[in-house]
């Protein structure tokens, strides 16, 4: 089969490689759409593989093409998105559904072959069904989905709130989607982009804030009437918008940091101040999974994407053939340049 092969830091080959050989538990799947994730970034133009040569991609969906002899949940030809942790299922932490922390898991696009392959296979319990309806496009979107889903469920979020996000990158225009269906009083999109602050506003955030205009602070506090933001989710991994969070946050708000860093986070002793006079609650979130798995995170993007609640199609920035994955990767290479979503085809 034809796969996009890293075998060294930006050293992405399109070959030739052999099909992967399923077990009676596994499924292999025809790859039809997967995403580039940001989190593949450093693994592609830096040091963050962690071995090669190796196929990345995790974020993904197409038709199943086989299925192991002890398979029953899927059948040949149905539609699905990829899960892509594997968790050994028997630890401590994945026998109390946390699936996230499990010490021996693996994970499909890291630590084994993924989706950037004309097929990927996959146990057949990470394989979800698709609604027909849906596009294969949107239903490579489902991985990031549960990711923003998965914050709020970990945060136990509640409508009536006035939201801040912090970063309009695909997660964060993610998230915002999701507190829009779950009954957020306002959503208020922060990000230094303009052309990502407008496609928020198109995705339904009340209000967008550009951090680099003076007293956009200001602005914050007519939103919410003085009182702060009573949720703050930190989706840009910076230690600027973690900073920021601190200031944004209300007095008993929930501050959750979705956001990966790649370089050192610095809190000054005021910054801790604040969180001890605010007394809010300070966490991180980390992946999408919950029980049974893969989660409730999975169950309902399935649903509201084929409600049509959810709009993943203008969160596509562009379409790319898998072997001119190159291209896609030219475009990183300019800071600031890529505007949303890239997605793989295979035909």
């Amino acid at each position: 089969m034809k796969a996009a092969v890293l075998y060294a830091k930006d050293d992405l080959r399109v070959e030739d490689i052999p099909l992967p050989e399923i077990n009676d538990h596994e499924v292999l799947v025809k790859v039809k759409a997967t995403g580039i994730c940001g989190s593949d970034l450093p693994r592609v133009l830096g040091d963050g593989a962690h071995y090669y040569p190796i196929v990345l991609g995790h974020e993904f969906s197409g038709i199943v093409d086989k299925i192991g002899k002890k398979v029953t949940k899927v059948q040949v030809g149905d539609k699905v998105a990829g899960a892509p942790l594997v968790p050994c299922h028997e630890c401590w932490d994945c026998q109390k559904g946390n699936y996230a922390q499990c010490k021996n898991y693996t994970f499909i696009g890291s630590r084994i072959n993924g989706s950037w392959a004309e097929y990927v296979k996959l146990p057949e319990v990470n394989a979800i069904k698709v609604d027909e309806s849906v596009s294969f496009e949107e239903a490579a979107f489902f991985e990031p989905s549960a990711v923003a889903l998965h914050a709020l469920h970990h945060i136990q979020f509640q409508g009536g709130e006035d939201v801040a996000i912090l970063g309009g990158g695909n997660i964060g225009l993610l998230i915002l989607q999701w507190v829009k269906i779950l009954g957020a009083k306002t959503v208020t999109v922060f990000d230094i982009d303009d052309e990502k602050l407008e496609l928020a506003k198109k995705l339904g955030a009340d209000h967008v804030i550009n951090t680099l205009h003076e007293g956009f602070k200001e602005e914050c506090f007519v939103i919410t009437k003085g009182k702060g933001f009573g949720v703050v989710l930190e989706t840009a991994g910076s230690n600027i918008t973690m900073n920021l969070s601190f200031d944004l946050a209300a007095n008993k708000a929930k501050v959750c940091f979705v956001g990966t860093p790649t370089r050192d986070i610095t809190f000054d002793f005021k910054r801790f101040e604040q969180m001890n006079r605010k007394e809010f609650i300070l966490t991180g979130s980390w992946m999408s999974y919950s029980a049974p798995y893969p989660g409730r995170e999975w169950e309902l993007t399935a649903y509201f994407l084929e409600k049509k609640k959810l709009n993943f199609k203008d969160m596509i920035y562009k379409v790319f053939p898998l072997d001119r994955i190159g291209d896609a990767f030219d475009l990183y290479r300019a800071p600031g340049f890529v505007k949303g979503k890239i997605i793989l085809l295979n035909e």
